[in-house]
């Protein structure tokens, strides 16, 4: 069987027989991989630790007939420790390696794979606050995978703004004129907090007030789901 070695994210793991897990990755060279990982589960094992969720890891991998199987791991990003040690930082940790998933589902990138290794670093570091790093990295993810949402124009005519009303079926902000019926208006920080976000401007981002931040969490939130087709699990996890 071929042998290969590749970088990858771990996205989630499940349970296969007595010892081993399935685990999910986005690579940077393959996309979207489900892997073996045999005897992890043993305390003897000597990567068990390196193939948990959010984790970044050098791997080797054999190719298999329906699943590859990991035979190394190196750690090239221990971020599980400190997403998992803190409620908020782990919901948004999950919101944002479901989102990968999802993307990585018709075909992965390398910038979305960059991306996503980014996003878990600075969650990791804590520095950010977590719903700032899951929101820019959701609209960021959108805009690579195709749909850049519009803050500064009509997203249907394309009549300068600002505009304060949305709608994340048109593809963000729009005028009096194309705007449909009870789309919700936000106020101009918010407006401002969500280019930010999209811009990867975390200056800007953190002088914004809560409100402003649930009002873009809320549009962030809508238009992922919106242009995914389905809703995100990890959103209906409770709150703290």
């Amino acid at each position: 069987m071929p042998l290969y070695r590749d970088q990858g994210v771990v996205l989630r793991t499940h349970k296969l027989g007595e010892a081993d897990r399935i685990v999910t990755l986005l690579t940077r060279g393959r996309g979207l991989l489900r892997a073996v990982a045999k005897g992890v589960r043993r305390t003897s094992s000597k990567f068990g630790a390196r193939l948990e969720p959010f984790m970044v890891a050098d791997l080797q991998c054999f190719e298999g007939r329906t699943l590859d199987t990991i035979t190394q791991a190196e750690t090239l990003g221990a971020y599980g420790p400190a997403i998992s040690a803190d409620y908020d930082r782990y919901l948004a940790g999950s919101v944002i390696v479901e989102t990968a998933e999802r993307l990585a589902e018709g075909e992965g990138s390398r910038e979305l794979y960059a991306l996503l290794v980014g996003a878990l670093r600075t969650l990791a570091a804590g520095r950010i606050p977590p719903e700032l790093v899951r929101d820019g990295y959701l609209l960021r993810a959108m805009s690579l995978a195709g749909w850049t949402p519009s803050f500064d124009v009509c997203a249907r005519c394309g009549a300068p703004g600002p505009h304060t009303a949305i709608s994340v079926q048109l593809g963000g902000s729009v005028c009096e004129a194309c705007r449909p019926p009870g789309s919700p208006r936000l106020d101009p920080g918010s407006l401002t907090l969500l280019r930010a976000l999209l811009a990867g401007d975390w200056d800007a981002a953190l002088s914004s007030s809560e409100r402003e931040r649930q009002q873009a969490a809320g549009i962030a939130a809508a238009y992922t789901q919106w242009h995914l087709e389905r809703g995100l699990r990890s959103f209906s996890a409770p709150k703290r």
